[in-house]
């Protein structure tokens, strides 16, 4: 009766992750359903109740979830290592597994998850997309190249005070205010964004920033070198919109940060689009994108030589 009470669940929650999936197909819907809809809603309701707190929850959840990992990892090789794999047990640990994955499947999507599937910020802006030729990519890099030259000059010239992280997380709200006075969807109140706890594993592992769905915080690195934190906490924010893929955030955080009334967003943001562009014009002309790198100005050079000596001096195996 007790196994056939797992297999009723099982297949209850497999229902209900197959519906979650199905209306996931369309994209309209769920742009008008979820994404500006109901996601609103639950995202206030998780910054309310976690927002407040002044440390990451959801980074200790991950810690406790690891540990919980490693135990149940060991206790599976050891039962190999003891020939018990088939045991009755086993089977018991089998069907509690299938219920913890369809539960973390279900609710990953319902706080958060379905936003992969949505129109999106290129829909909400009536801005198409396509490809784009070798000679407008070349014109992006010439831009971008203006755009990063001058905001470092104008630092330079102002000979701005290095923030702290605090003041990064303070002046990145105050950029969302003033894209919020442009575009209304892009309300971001109450706030819930916060230093990594584990950034010193992120160093290793490549990563600046990441969202917590079941808790609805951004995560900073905050041990990065200062001028990638402020496009970094606006990227942040802008998966807590409900903007689930990285080109999406990336495309968001260029708006906040290109909305901030501080140089250092404006030198962040358009130094990290010029590499981006210039990585994809050396695809195709390396001699182009050099040509265009090279005329840099020596401090931006400086920053770039910073960030190439952080990255090799955490180098993972």
């Amino acid at each position: 009766m007790k196994h056939k009470k797992y297999w009723i669940l099982i297949g209850a929650l497999a229902v209900l992750a197959l519906l979650i999936h199905v209306f996931s197909l369309n994209s309209i819907r769920v742009e008008h359903y979820y994404s500006t809809g109901v996601y609103p809603y639950i995202s206030i309701f998780l910054w309310y109740l976690f927002g407040w707190l002044p440390f990451s929850l959801g980074d200790i959840l991950y810690g406790a979830v690891a540990i919980w990992l490693i135990v149940k990892i060991t206790r599976f090789l050891l039962s190999i290592f003891k020939k018990q794999l088939f045991s009755r047990g086993f089977m018991t640990g089998f069907r509690r597994s299938v219920i913890k994955l369809l539960m973390i499947y279900i609710i990953f999507n319902v706080l958060w998850g379905i936003n992969y599937n949505r129109k999106g910020i290129t829909s909400q802006l009536g801005i198409s997309m396509g490809k784009y030729s070798v000679a407008e990519l070349k014109t992006l890099n010439y831009v971008l190249l203006q755009k990063v030259n001058a905001s470092s000059d104008s630092l330079s010239r102002k000979a701005a005070i290095v923030m702290s992280s605090k003041e990064i997380f303070s002046r990145a709200l105050d950029a969302y205010e003033e894209l919020n006075k442009r575009y209304t969807f892009l309300n971001y109140h109450p706030t819930s964004i916060k230093t990594s706890l584990w950034g010193w594993l992120g160093n290793y592992l490549g990563f600046m920033g990441y969202y917590n769905p079941f808790t609805g915080e951004g995560q900073v690195n905050t041990t990065i070198p200062n001028f990638l934190q402020p496009y970094t906490n606006c990227h942040e924010i802008a998966h807590q919109l409900g903007y689930a893929k990285e080109n999406e955030a990336n495309f968001v955080g260029y708006l906040a940060a290109a909305a901030s009334k501080d140089e250092s967003f404006h030198y962040s943001v358009y130094l990290e689009l010029f590499l981006y562009a210039n990585r994809n014009l050396f695809d195709t002309d390396s001699l182009a994108a050099r040509a265009f790198t090279k005329e840099l100005l020596p401090r931006v050079k400086d920053d770039l030589r910073e960030w190439q000596k952080f990255n090799l001096s955490h180098k993972n195996p």
